[in-house]
């Protein structure tokens, strides 16, 4: 079939389509050392496949602890639930140094951009097609999938939303990393956010 030419036609689950005349920014997490939490924070959107349909889930992560700082879920690829989604975050947690984002249209646009430099956070993207650059949340991405929705099957927006929220916060509090040493995430990030006010 390759040979041939032949392939399936079916529709694509592109979610990170760059927009047109937005600007994009470098990558600033090349050989960075990530030491502690609100360091980098990063983001992605998934395609969450339903029982009948599907859904966009977009989640803000602390990349050291790995700790999923706030989420959203929509019918529609609009820049409006990634917006609201990093708005909840800043609105909870301490604003990140970098913030990281692939080259997307909801991700490049102005109306997400002023969000972060309002809070004066550097605008760090991967390179084009560089899923590694991103590694940390398409992770979270597999770990949401194989644990939660495949398992699932939910059937309305309604039963996704009152899932993930309970998957995220198992994810967060319960669910040890080998690479946090076999802690959670919560355990991570709040020994870190304790030490600092301490100080």
């Amino acid at each position: 079939m390759r040979l041939m030419g032949l392939q399936a036609l079916y529709s694509r689950r592109r979610t990170s389509q760059p927009g047109k005349g937005h600007k994009v920014y470098p990558y600033l997490l090349r050989e960075l050392c990530i030491e502690g939490s609100n360091q980098v924070w990063a983001t992605d959107i998934s395609f969450i496949p339903m029982a009948k349909g599907f859904m966009y889930l977009v989640a803000i992560m602390d990349w050291h602890s790995r700790r999923v700082l706030s989420w959203r879920v929509s019918n529609t690829l609009d820049t409006g639930f990634c917006v609201e989604a990093l708005e909840e975050a800043l609105q909870r947690y301490a604003a990140p140094g970098i913030f990281n984002t692939d080259q997307g249209s909801q991700f490049t646009s102005e109306v997400f951009t002023k969000v972060l430099k309002d809070h004066d956070i550097q605008i760090s993207m991967d390179g084009k097609g560089r899923w590694i650059d991103n590694v940390f949340v398409e992770r979270l991405w597999r770990s949401v999938k194989y644990e939660d929705v495949y398992l699932h099957a939910y059937e309305t927006p309604a039963e996704l939303r009152a899932g993930l929220m309970r998957y995220f916060k198992f994810y967060n509090t319960r669910r040890r990393h080998s690479a946090l040493h076999r802690r959670t995430p919560d355990a991570v990030y709040f020994e870190q956010v304790d030490r600092e006010l301490a100080a």
